[in-house]
């Protein structure tokens, strides 16, 4: 069976810390595949509102995540802090890629725990359809 092979860009230019909460832990005592997605999801809200943006508002148009793949690294749990490093990349008319690293620990290097993609499309929520990316957006999203 073919695996997910997530290609991450050489720059990141964003990156957080999120802390893991116990709410995060699943049976198994470790995060959950769905606080990955979390994670990330939190982590592309922070790097929009530092470009002066959101989800709803990216100078005029929406957002709608059109997919996602993750590879999974290694376990977190409890008291750990992750920090996300985003980047966009594979800009076109409509749509751009965001990816992300999610990192733990304190030494050098940090143990890498996962790495995703999402697409994201920009749409026009007034008029349920596909939009366009304002020039401004293109513009900070390729640095």
């Amino acid at each position: 069976m073919a695996r997910i092979k997530v290609e991450l860009p050489e720059q990141f230019v964003f990156s957080t810390t999120i802390p893991v909460r116990i709410t995060d832990l699943n049976y198994g005592n470790h995060v959950g595949n769905d606080t990955i997605l979390s994670m990330i999801h939190e982590a592309r809200v922070q790097f929009l509102q530092q470009l002066g943006y959101g989800e709803l508002n990216l100078a005029g148009v929406g957002l709608i995540m059109s997919d996602v793949a993750i590879e999974f690294k290694s376990e977190l749990f409890y008291g750990d802090e992750v920090i996300v490093s985003v980047a966009a990349a594979d800009i076109s008319k409509i749509s751009f890629d965001l990816y992300y690293k999610l990192e733990k620990g304190s030494g050098d290097p940090m143990q890498l725990v996962a790495v995703a993609k999402t697409g994201m499309v920009c749409y026009d929520y007034s008029k349920k359809k596909v939009a366009a990316i304002p020039g401004e957006v293109a513009d900070k999203l390729k640095g």
